[in-house]
């Protein structure tokens, strides 16, 4: 397979949070005037599915429900805390994952380059500035702003359609299987996996990246 354009998730893939989660929770509840129950592992396991870009306090309301629950504090105003938490989320305190500008310049030298990311506009733009890496694609589409997230093919297709490129001419690099993986092959692309602790299960992706590292050499062998 020879490629003429890559696109990339953003957050797992090209960066991660760097903001301080357990400062951040305590900080929540002294906002909330909440005896506080829980930690920022507890909270990120009862969410459910990706966020809701339409109703963050909503989504996070939820999950901080579920958390009480456990901790029997059913007396806890949760939609206070998801509130708080929306305000204290930094999108700038981000950093670039290991091989992440390699990756980037491979991919620049076959060809164009975008992101898709199930990300809102405003909270991704944000950290691609504050990464220092905003300037390097030619398309970001942020599917939190269309009708349909990953793994729906919607958001692939309109990268592919702003690119000018086709599905087969096109690799995807994500981070997670149901919505990176099943959403690329979904909509024609080859998909690359960037492994984590998740095990592959029913899903078959292309390539298996053990760190963003890798993308080069699979760029150079498919360009040879």
């Amino acid at each position: 397979m020879n490629f003429d354009a890559v696109l990339f998730d953003l957050d797992g893939t090209l960066c991660r949070r760097t903001q301080d989660t357990e400062a951040m929770y305590e900080r929540v509840f002294q906002r909330a005037s909440e005896e506080p129950f829980g930690d920022p592992g507890d909270l990120w396991t009862a969410l459910s599915g990706p966020p809701d870009h339409d109703d963050p306090i909503g989504y996070y309301g939820a999950g901080f429900a579920r958390v009480a629950a456990r901790y029997d504090r059913s007396d806890a105003d949760v939609l206070a805390l998801a509130r708080e938490l929306v305000s204290v989320i930094d999108d700038s305190d981000v950093a670039l994952l290991p091989g992440a500008v390699e990756a980037l310049d491979a991919a620049a030298a076959i060809g164009t380059v975008g992101v898709v990311t199930n990300g809102s506009t405003d909270s991704q733009r944000t950290k691609l500035d504050a990464l220092g890496i905003g300037d390097r694609f030619d398309t970001v589409v942020c599917a939190a702003e269309l009708p349909r997230s990953k793994p729906h093919t919607l958001p692939f297709e309109r990268a592919l359609a702003e690119l000018d490129v086709t599905p087969d001419r096109t690799l995807y690099v994500g981070n997670t299987l149901e919505y990176d993986v099943a959403g690329a092959q979904n909509a024609g692309l080859a998909a690359a996996w960037l492994r984590g602790e998740t095990p592959v299960g029913a899903y078959d992706p292309e390539y298996v990246l053990e760190s963003l590292s890798d993308v080069p050499s699979i760029l150079r062998r498919d360009d040879a």
